[in-house]
Order: C-alpha cells, then sequence, then structure tokens
C-alpha cells in the first residue's frame, strides 16, 4: 500500500519551514516545495496524500497548479493557504474541489485538522478508482452478448422484451444473464443496477421491472 505523503508548496522559505516542522511533529511524511515545478518533478499522482499550497506565487500559481492536478487525475487531496484574505480565489478553489481554504496566519489545529480530512478525502478518492478499475475488469470480462444483455438488464428489461430485441430464445437470455450475474460478483438485480451507474452504463432500473 502506498504511503499517505503530505506535501507542501510555498515561496515563503519561512512558511515552508514552519508548515513542515509541524507536520513532521505529528508524524506526517511532510515534503516542502518552493516552487510548483519542483513539486511536480517528484510528486505521485497515484497515492493518497494531502497537497497544502499557496495559493499566490510567482510563475505557476497555485490555482493553476490545481487545475494541472485535475488534468493529470491526481488523487492529491489540496488545502489552500493564502496571505490575505482572497474571497475570489477561495470560492474558485473550493469549487474545483479544494478540501480547505487558509488564511494565514493560522491556527496549527486548523492545519492539521485539514490535513487530516484531506487525507480523508484522498483515501475516499483512491478506493473508488480501485473499486470503478475492479468493475471494468469484471465488465470486460463480458462476452458481446453478455454485455448487450447486461445493458437491457440494468435498464428493467424482461427476459422475453430482451430476447425479442436481441433475437434470441428467452431460454438463452437467463442464461446469459446469469452468467452476467455471476461474472459480475452481483447479489441483486439493484447490485448490478448500481454497477452500471458507477461505469454510466444502462439507465436506471424501471419501477416495478423484474
Amino acid at each position: 500500500m502506498h504511503a499517505e505523503n503530505v506535501y507542501v508548496v510555498d515561496d515563503d522559505p519561512g512558511v515552508l519551514r514552519a508548515v513542515t516542522r509541524l507536520l513532521h511533529s505529528c508524524g506526517h511524511a511532510a515534503s516542502p516545495f518552493s516552487t510548483p515545478a519542483e513539486f511536480l518533478a517528484q510528486y505521485d499522482a497515484e497515492s493518497p496524500g494531502c497537497l497544502v499550497l499557496d495559493i499566490a506565487m510567482p510563475g505557476l500559481d497555485g490555482l493553476q497548479l490545481q487545475q494541472r492536478l485535475i488534468r493529470d487525475r491526481a488523487t492529491l487531496a489540496l488545502v489552500f493557504i493564502s496571505g490575505e484574505s482572497d474571497i475570489p480565489g477561495s470560492v474558485q478553489a473550493m469549487k474545483a474541489g479544494a478540501v480547505d481554504f487558509l488564511t494565514k496566519p493560522f491556527d496549527d489545529r486548523q492545519l492539521l485538522q485539514a490535513v487530516d480530512d484531506a487525507l480523508a478525502c484522498s483515501r475516499r478518492t483512491c478506493e473508488t478508482r480501485r473499486d470503478l478499475h475492479e468493475l471494468g475488469k469484471r465488465f470486460a470480462s463480458l462476452t458481446g452478448r453478455e454485455k448487450e444483455v447486461f445493458e437491457h438488464v440494468v435498464r428493467g428489461q424482461l427476459n422475453k422484451l430482451i430476447a425479442r430485441d436481441l433475437g434470441a430464445a428467452e431460454k438463452t437470455v437467463k442464461v446469459h444473464r446469469a452468467r452476467v450475474m455471476q461474472k459480475m460478483q452481483a447479489d441483486s438485480l439493484a447490485d448490478l443496477v448500481r454497477m452500471a451507474e458507477r461505469m454510466g452504463i444502462g439507465a436506471p432500473v424501471a419501477p416495478g421491472a423484474r
């Protein structure tokens, strides 16, 4: 399992040292960087972790770095820090998914709580991606006809209607349906529908369909 890293990016040496020292004192594996470029050259996009990030820096600023991480599909959760109250910047950062936005000078407990929240958020992101990857592998194991049956089933269609649409015998559809449930490791139709929704396949089952 990947270690949970806490990265700190700030062009103010004093703040960088103080935040890194605080995080180390609480047992976090904190890595300090004075520029976004240094951070981008070393961070792990796939590991759970937290980035404590100054919003105002020369060159690539905090909001631009956030957009870069979104494009990279990084699993890191962000905590922004700012030397002054920046309402537009804080709103933009939070809308883009930041966990918190702190104004300097901030209380140590505020920062530590924000980092803990960010790490929990990052863990959930990693878990969701692992689950989706596993679902994708299961779906890929279906045959072409089983995938067709899967998509009809999660739309709430009955076996006889699926058979008509696919030009197959109803008993054949039943066999395919059973194989789909087995390969997808679904315990019920509702379970299969939830899997389809998570993968963006089909539509919710119709009320009363069996």
